[in-house]
């Protein structure tokens, strides 16, 4: 199922991978429906699942008290054909879900660097959206359209020396055209860095 395009053929920061048909239209089915049989947080303007260990906004880190328990199962498969496909060396630990409704963005970052290793992967479902990346020394920009059950994968330059961010927008240009969003939903797998800094 690993449908890997080549870097060439997308405009993305070198150490950056992306797969398409990570998913099959019916693993993002289920996937969706297990996802909105659990609660939703409303801490962030919005909803959000955590699995793992919980991700503290305001300290911006991990806290020693946010372990939430291992992994569910069916994350835990996906974290394990991560593995498989080459994209992890080990099963990661951390998931953090994010909804994304129509016009809904998350602003440029990088993920916490004293939290996680090195590989961030982020899962796509239920709608494309553009992800606009800047290189923090010169300012370079590129973009990618994210497709529905696709992984975006960031290692090295792409995971440190780039921020990453959607555009907070209803509508998208994919392939020349002008597409509205939908409901959005990605779940990004880290590993939490053992004996990470607290402070």
């Amino acid at each position: 199922m690993d449908h890997a395009v080549s870097d060439l053929d997308l405009d993305l920061p070198a150490g950056a991978k992306y797969v398409r048909n990570f998913l099959s239209p019916a693993e993002e089915a289920r996937l969706t429906a297990l996802l909105d049989q659990r609660a939703w947080s409303t801490e962030l303007k919005r909803r959000v699942q955590h699995f793992g260990y919980r991700y503290d906004y305001r300290a911006r880190t991990v806290l020693p008290n946010a372990f939430l328990g291992p992994l569910p199962s069916w994350l835990s498969v996906l974290g394990a054909r991560l593995v498989g496909q080459g994209h992890f060396t080990e099963v990661p630990d951390q998931v953090i879900v994010n909804e994304y409704e129509p016009a809904q963005g998350i602003s440029a970052h990088v993920d916490c660097i004293p939290c996680f290793e090195d590989t961030i992967a982020s899962l796509s479902l239920l709608s494309p959206c553009e992800m606009l990346f800047r290189n923090q020394q010169s300012g370079e920009r590129k973009s990618a359209i994210l497709e529905p059950c696709s992984v975006l994968v960031l290692k090295g330059a792409a995971r440190y020396d780039w921020t990453h961010e959607i555009p907070a927008r209803k509508f998208d240009i994919v392939d020349g055209t002008k597409i509205a969003r939908r409901r959005r939903v990605s779940l990004t797998f880290r590993k939490v860095i053992e004996n990470r800094p607290t402070g």
